[in-house]
């Protein structure tokens, strides 16, 4: 096997295993609907970011040092803290879907940062597939009845914005040397629950009362839908393209749309139907035109035989 086939064997195995978190946020309606006391988001945020970074903290006994504890701080505030509490503003705001059209709208602020910040030359078709995602995720979520708030408009873009940047930065700042993926899910959720909390305290007031369902909600959401999501999403930022995995983002909303069908009853249209088919093609796209990074070539220099 090249090195070139191998890198991009692990460059499609990065992508693969990155695209199991939207696939598992996908999940968080159906869950927090059937299993989780209503009218807690802040609450609910609260219990996926601190007590699953608190965990990974104890496991890998690693604290960010020196400039990392700074960056550490705004990436756990862009990823998670702001990033939450601005996802559940916009889908109370926004009826009909029109929350899920915003948050597509990431992979578009990932491509104009990362001209920014990473200094990439804008590729066409990335901006194409883009617009084919938001598209598409439009088809499967937006209704006729959808009306706009201003407050949740402005929530939903910043919400998208605030998680491509956080994105974007994982990928430019990359890690300290030795410390591994785990360590920096579990620096960021930890932040971010911090930072999520007060608001929590302060705008809804004391904790709901917990049954035996509400608890293994929120164990999933821990465990499944963030712990875990978010390693496999930090890791492959680390490893690939951020845009790239920006634009897996819109596999969220058709695995939402997905599990509503099968798990909730919920009737799927041939429009939403048609809608999940160019949400995934727009997703795929925005694979097909990056590139893996593969090392340069070590070259040895050819040693004149009379100096053998």
């Amino acid at each position: 096997m090249t090195t070139t086939t191998a890198a991009r064997n692990s460059y499609a195995g990065t992508l693969a295993l990155a695209a199991l978190a939207p696939l598992a946020w996908g999940s968080t309606y159906a869950v927090t609907t059937e299993f989780l006391p209503p009218d807690r988001p802040l609450f609910t945020a609260l219990l996926r970011a601190l007590p699953a970074g608190l965990v990974l903290l104890a496991i890998t006994r690693v604290l960010p040092r020196g400039i990392w504890v700074g960056r550490a701080a705004a990436l756990g505030v862009l990823n998670i803290g702001a990033f939450f509490p601005l996802l559940f503003l916009a889908a109370y705001r926004l009826p009909g879907g029109v929350a899920g059209v915003l948050g597509a709208v990431a992979p578009m602020f990932a491509l104009a940062f990362a001209t920014v910040v990473l200094a990439e030359k804008p590729n066409g078709r990335k901006v194409i597939a883009g617009l084919i995602g938001v598209f598409g995720v439009a088809l499967v979520v937006l209704r006729a009845n959808a009306q706009l708030d201003t407050v949740g408009v402005i929530a939903g873009l910043a919400g998208a914005a605030s998680m491509a940047m956080g994105t974007v930065l994982t990928q430019r700042w990359g890690r300290p040397e030795g410390v591994g993926p785990l360590a920096i899910t579990g620096w960021q959720l930890t932040v971010g629950g911090l930072f999520i909390a007060p608001l929590a305290f302060l705008i809804e007031g004391a904790p709901p009362a917990l049954d035996g369902r509400a608890v293994g909600g929120y164990l999933y959401l821990g465990v499944i839908g963030t712990a875990l999501a978010y390693f496999l999403w930090f890791r492959a930022i680390a490893e690939v393209s951020a845009t790239s995995v920006a634009f897996l983002g819109l596999l969220s909303p058709v695995s939402a749309a997905v599990i509503g069908w099968i798990a909730l009853g919920q009737a799927l249209s041939p429009v939403q139907v048609l809608g999940l088919g160019i949400a995934l093609g727009g997703t795929l796209l925005g694979q097909m035109v990056a590139k893996p990074r593969i090392a340069p070539a070590v070259v040895v220099p050819r040693v004149p035989v009379e100096a053998r």
